[in-house]
């Protein structure tokens, strides 16, 4: 039996993965329920082909949009750098710009559906993890018991219970310097309706999409996003992550974004709450577990949330760890050495690259070229120069066309699902 630790997004794609392959799989989860809470993230078609894979197209279109665009504006509303995305860059499978808490849902669903309910057990909280006769310390309203599952995978988050314990010295997550405060509002559509656009530089950064179709009744749209700052203060503490707050506490820095294409400011005023969260991550890791234990998604290698990045890695680690179960059915404990092998050194470069900056690195250049703004973007910086940061970046996460390709001619369901996108295009083409 496979123990998953956290029914977050990573951990129930994992739960199914397995499930396809006969696995028997136990999801520990420590709150009461599941509900669709957070806010919008975006799912890079390289994750997108795995829940594809997983037979959730159909249901990623009802409740998230096919990504058309990401474009690049400085703080005077000037355009530095625009690039398709998912399908309409050539990718077999789309982008999605989808609402976290409503795919988690979806995900907790299929699991209930495939597994059975007894798959899950919400309200179980993981107290201890004995690596060494892979046994977990779990607890469920005022009882503790013990759990002796074959292999234990800890995908509980940035505060994961097992990874404090496998490295007990390695105190709070590290803080950027910068807040971010999130939230989703009800408005017009911008640009292609589809669109994804990220405004400003490192210090000062207002990131939105939309995660939901466009309503028939008023045509408003729901639109996530985040604006974000330099502060001076410490981290806050842990209990005060996802605080809700007032806007006065950052809505005056955007007050002069009004644009053609977009009303920051109007946008900010039609949101009912605002939720603020420290721009954190953690310094990678030599191991991910020992023995039968091993680490997954935000609780192996919590990131920046730039590049789109967070679910998707995890989603990738859920494949990567299936396969290497799957190769190695004998040895369960060297698959989880290999699957560490696969995902550690990649996700290490993700989680540096992106207190970099990442994709949003040509922010930076223009805000170092011209902080004023410009007349003539070439006059600033060349196209391949901006071409070059995307691309270094796709390598990276491994988001190259052909790789996604590949992964798709790999498995032949997959090819005829895929057959069928292309066949809507055509159609709304």
């Amino acid at each position: 039996m496979v123990a998953i630790v956290g029914a977050g997004i990573g951990g129930l794609s994992l739960a199914l993965m397995l499930h396809r392959h006969n696995y028997n799989v136990q999801v520990l989860e420590a709150v009461e329920a599941i509900k669709p809470l957070g806010v919008g993230i975006n799912l890079q078609p390289s994750a997108v082909t795995e829940l594809v894979a997983l037979g959730l197209l159909a249901d990623l279109d009802r409740i998230g949009v096919r990504t058309r665009e990401v474009v690049y504006f400085n703080p005077q509303g000037q355009s530095v750098w625009a690039e398709d995305r998912g399908q309409f860059a050539g990718y077999p499978v789309p982008q999605y710009s989808i609402h976290r808490g409503q795919l988690q849902v979806l995900l907790l669903k299929a699991v209930l559906q495939g597994l059975g309910q007894e798959a899950v057990r919400l309200g179980h909280r993981v107290l201890e993890v004995d690596a060494a006769s892979t046994a977990l310390t779990v607890q469920h309203g005022s009882t503790s018991y013990r759990l002796n599952p074959d292999l234990i995978i800890g995908a509980d988050g940035i505060h994961s219970t097992l990874r404090r314990q496998f490295f007990p010295e390695e105190g709070p997550p590290c803080f950027s310097g910068r807040m971010l405060w999130r939230a989703t509002s009800f408005a017009k559509p911008f640009l292609t309706g589809a669109s994804m656009a990220m405004v400003g530089h490192a210090d000062q950064k207002f990131v939105t999409y939309p995660i939901a179709p466009i309503q028939p009744s008023d045509g408003l749209q729901c639109i996530n996003w985040i604006a974000e700052l330099r502060v001076d203060d410490l981290a806050p503490d842990r209990q005060d992550w996802n605080k809700r707050v007032n806007k006065d506490v950052f809505a005056d820095a955007f007050a002069d974004w009004r644009f053609d294409w977009l009303d920051i400011p109007g946008l900010i005023d039609r949101a009912d709450a605002y939720y603020e969260f420290p721009m954190v991550d953690r310094d990678p890791l030599p191991s991910w577990g020992r023995g039968g234990s091993t680490l997954l998604g935000d609780a192996a290698h919590p990131m920046y949330p730039i590049g789109s990045n967070g679910a998707s890695q995890a989603i990738l680690d859920a494949k990567s760890l299936f396969d290497c179960l799957v190769k190695q059915p004998h040895d369960p404990q060297q698959a989880l050495r290999d699957y560490e092998q696969d995902r550690l050194p990649k996700t290490a470069s993700i989680v540096l690259a992106n207190r970099g900056q990442g994709p949003d690195h040509c922010l930076e250049l223009i805000r170092q070229r011209a902080p004023d703004g410009f007349d003539r973007l070439d006059d600033v910086v060349s196209n391949q120069e901006l071409h070059d940061i995307a691309a270094r970046y796709k390598a990276l996460v491994g988001l190259e066309k052909d790789r996604v390709r590949a992964r798709v001619q790999t498995d032949a369901n997959l090819r005829r699902i895929v057959a069928s996108i292309d066949q809507q295009q055509s159609a709304v083409a």
